[in-house]
């Protein structure tokens, strides 16, 4: 069964069992600037699993383009993409009975082994699931419920099972003996807990993971048990089921009464187990890509699986990025950062199978493209934009190598009459190595091996941590950049972040006080402001918008801060963006003057000390961003 079968196969059972089947998202999130991808099919689908109607109805269906950039450096262990299709289905609001458009955890895990058995024909024997154990505090239950569900549904499939005992204790998973096992149900804390962030409001639940049995045989340097969740590679995730039961309160999880069913699994994976392969790469989603890459470089996919497979998951990804409905190219900052790392990194692996041919990207872009054209035809309508970024960045990674040489022999020698920079120690410092890494995109493999040429060992140590450090670095500044949607700190795009404040303000004096934030994007040039909305802005409501905030701006209004509980924060009337992840203790930003406050908004970026720094305010446009949401581009003169 092929990948498009499989796909098929899922929508068409879920859209028989009264679900509607809605698009793919864009990889690049519409309305939220925390997050540079879309990284699961739930994303798309927040505000609906807040509360929000989704015109599609309550039971939803589809498969997800996603990316995931912090799984980059797994890739190359068979299981790891950074691109996959996340197949997903969703019950909106469940009240815990099945009515005539909503379901629950019976329905739920029914349907799912119904379609890996009945539909898939996986073998139940190598069927296992893990539930939630319940909170270390008592507050939230084992769920029995999920348990006693899959008791059932093993006896219905003719597996006669225990539930193993919960997970922590080591337990008898030495039985775990494949096809043999009485033991398909483990019971875990931390890995079967699910939830959105911490403030109050959050939502949360537990969730019971699917995994499939590969045979390999365990490594006991993973532990001395094998379980469903061990690390040694022989059990694969294949399916997820959330159940977002509870909501965070002042004082605590509380249980909803109407819940959400939350379900994804990766398609990629999906057809490894379908297919019966070893690996993700051996299956039909990139086999043509192994195949040109073997034919590139003279050397079979065996002889070095980890190089090949990280050449044909960072270019399939950077054709999907790249070939995306708003296409992202390489550069040096956000998104396009992203696309040029997995290019580059691509072109590294290449050289070291010895794939020397030029502008022989394009193939396997054009490899991805051809297979998923019907699929995604944003693909083939992007497709010239793609191979000329490809053959861009092939040329600018020749002239970075060849810079990053010539540094590297700067490093080596110094001086008139060649005195080495290292007396005599032949090590190459750590420092050094991860600046000709960092500064000049020069890969590690190629350091190594020009440093053994010269009789050069690494300072190995050193140069992890330094590249620990920039991680974390870089870690601080993604979350403080993204945080609010500021480009940077700098003076215009502070004056604009405040705008946004009065901008916010004047949209719920106008609109209505159920207006709020949905999204943001300010750099010094200009502000974009996401809110929801029924309807087009008319053109006085623009203008009343547009004048309230120029009065505020005229007025000269002090702005100050205030550190308070969110709770104190709620209850002043502060506002504050729905998907913020708040802390016990938040900041909030006054306008105005003590009693007759035109803003009040928790928020932790930066601010004026006085309106009247704004100048003047102007709305450029205003269109709609996505079903039911609005979007203002403003400017300050």
């Amino acid at each position: 069964m092929n990948s498009k079968e499989i796909r098929e196969k899922y929508l068409a059972f879920f859209k028989a069992r009264h679900h509607s089947v809605i698009p793919s998202a864009s990889l690049i999130p519409e309305n939220d600037s925390t997050l540079l991808f879309v990284n699961s099919g739930m994303f798309p689908l927040v505000p609906y699993l807040l509360g929000a109607k989704h015109p599609a109805g309550n039971c939803l269906v589809n498969s997800q383009k996603s990316f995931r950039s912090e799984d980059i450096d797994e890739v190359g262990d068979n299981r790891h993409n950074t691109f996959f299709e996340m197949l997903g289905n969703w019950s909106l609001g469940s009240d815990s009975v099945l009515e005539s458009d909503v379901y629950w955890k019976g329905e739920q895990l029914n349907w799912w082994y119904e379609f890996l058995i009945d539909e898939l024909k996986l073998d139940p024997k190598r069927l296992y699931q893990t539930v939630y154990i319940g909170s270390e505090d008592g507050t939230i239950p084992h769920d029995t419920e999920s348990i006693e569900i899959m008791l059932q549904l093993f006896a219905k499939y003719g597996l006669d099972v225990d539930q193993a005992p919960d997970f922590g204790s080591e337990g008898p998973v030495e039985d775990l003996e494949l096809g043999k096992s009485k033991y398909h149900i483990f019971a875990y804390r931390n890995k079967n807990w699910w939830q959105r962030g911490d403030a109050v409001g959050e939502l949360g639940g537990p969730d019971s993971e699917t995994f499939y049995d590969t045979g390999k045989i365990h490594d006991e340097k993973f532990g001395k048990y094998c379980h469903p969740n061990c690390d040694c590679g022989r059990f694969i995730e294949i399916g997820n089921s959330v159940f977002m039961q509870y909501q965070k309160t002042a004082s605590g999880w509380q249980e909803l009464k109407n819940k959400n069913v939350d379900f994804g699994g990766g398609l990629e994976r999906l057809c490894m187990v379908t297919q019966e392969k070893a690996n993700i790469f051996q299956t039909d989603l990139f086999n043509e890509a192994i195949l040109k890459i073997e034919e590139l470089s003279g050397k079979k996919y065996e002889e070095d699986n980890k190089s090949f497979e990280i050449i044909a998951d960072h270019l399939k990804a950077a054709t999907f990025i790249m070939g995306d409905e708003k296409g992202i190219a390489p550069s040096n900052t956000d998104q396009g950062y992203i696309v040029r790392r997995l290019i580059r990194r691509a072109l590294r692996f290449a050289k070291v199978i010895g794939i020397t041919a030029e502008d022989w990207t394009k193939n396997l872009a054009q490899i991805y493209i051809n297979f998923y054209q019907e699929i995604y035809p944003e693909l083939k309508k992007n497709q010239a934009f793609v191979i000329e970024q490809l053959s861009k960045e092939e040329k600018k990674f020749i002239t970075t190598l060849e810079k990053g040489e010539k540094e590297f022999t700067k490093y080596l020698m110094v001086g008139v009459g060649g005195k080495s920079v290292f007396d005599g120690e032949k090590i190459l410092p750590g420092e050094v190595i991860f600046n000709l890494y960092a500064s000049f995109g020069y890969p590690i493999e190629m350091i190594e091996e020009i440093a053994k040429e010269k009789g050069l060992s690494l300072d190995v140590a050193g140069y992890e941590d330094k590249m620990i450090e920039h991680k974390n670095l870089s870690r601080t500044a993604s979350a403080g950049k993204f945080k609010g949607g500021l480009a940077d700190h700098s003076e215009e795009t502070t004056k604009l972040h405040t705008a946004s404040h009065l901008l916010l303000a004047a949209l719920r004096q106008i609109l209505g006080p159920e207006v709020s934030q949905r999204g943001s994007n300010i750099t010094a040039e200009r502000l974009r402001f996401d809110f929801p909305y029924s309807s087009k802005m008319t053109e006085e409501q623009i203008k009343q918008v547009e004048d309230l905030v120029n009065e505020a701006i005229d007025k000269k209004l002090p702005v100050h801060c205030e550190e308070m509980s969110l709770d104190k924060a709620r209850e002043i009337g502060a506002t504050g963006v729905f998907d913020s992840k708040y802390g016990d203790q938040v900041k909030v930003y006054f306008i105005g003057h003590e009693g007759d406050y035109f803003s009040k908004e928790i928020c932790g970026g930066p601010h004026v000390e006085n309106t009247a720094e704004l100048h003047h305010f102007k709305i450029i446009k205003e269109e709609s961003s996505s079903s039911g949401i609005r979007r203002i581009r403003a400017s300050l003169d």
